[in-house]
């Protein structure tokens, strides 16, 4: 059974991050044709400190449920470990750099997290230089207004490790080889055990979106979103 072309698409952020990260991927998508919806992930009505996993996975899935199939889900970073919690309401699953699930979680640094992470506070421009050095000085003095704080509560249980089927449908994975957040090893031991199509680019954790190469790879994900293969379940 061939799968069909994917013409509707979620893109979920990172951590600290909005939709305006795939202000570049919008562009190529929609050039493509595939309406593509980004979300800015909301805190809680309590507040970000009080923001739990569960309250950013439950957006992931109504933006997903609010479109007709064929649909993919998209995510980066955290939105990459979301978007592969939700991965059986999907189908075609694409993950930039995104944050290990449970086993490979083990493997990552970890990290004393406070209740409220102070990215935007904190921000500066010449950290956030460094940090997108695959970017241009326009693209980074952008990001750097745009950050955001984000729920330590968020961040702590990603860390703690997610436990997360192997995708069922078709999956496309994206690693960066100067990744200093997400090693480009432990991606690609995830796509090993997924049995997942890869992706291997030079640049940073978020340059596929934000570096002078976001296009072009936004373009490649496109072609490879409609292909329509035959799906792996057939």
């Amino acid at each position: 059974m061939a799968s069909e072309a994917i013409s509707r698409a979620v893109l979920v952020h990172g951590a600290g991050g909005g939709g305006w990260e795939w202000n570049v991927w919008r562009r190529v998508f929609a050039a493509r044709g595939i309406d593509a919806v980004a979300l800015d992930l909301a805190p809680a009505a309590a507040g970000l400190a009080a923001t739990g996993f569960g309250d950013y996975l439950a957006q992931v899935r109504a933006a997903l449920a609010g479109l007709p199939r064929p649909r993919a889900l998209v995510g980066a970073s955290l939105g990459g470990l979301l978007a592969a919690a939700c991965a059986d309401e999907a189908d075609a699953l694409v993950l930039v750099n995104p944050l290990p699930p449970a086993p490979w979680s083990a493997s990552m640094p970890a990290r004393d997290w406070p209740d409220l992470v102070p990215w935007r506070r904190d921000a500066r421009l010449s950290s956030t230089r460094r940090s997108l050095a695959d970017a241009d000085d326009a693209t980074a003095l952008f990001a750097f207004r745009r950050w955001r704080d984000e729920s330590g509560a968020v961040l702590r249980h990603a860390q703690a490790g997610l436990n997360v089927a192997a995708p069922s449908c078709r999956t496309l994975m994206l690693t960066s080889d100067r990744d200093e957040d997400v090693p480009a090893s432990i991606t690609l031991e995830i796509a090993h055990a997924w049995n997942a199509d890869v992706v291997k680019l030079a640049g940073s954790h978020v340059g596929p979106l934000l570096g002078r190469d976001a296009a072009p790879v936004a373009l490649r994900v496109a072609g490879w979103l409609a292909q329509g293969r035959v799906s792996r379940a057939a």
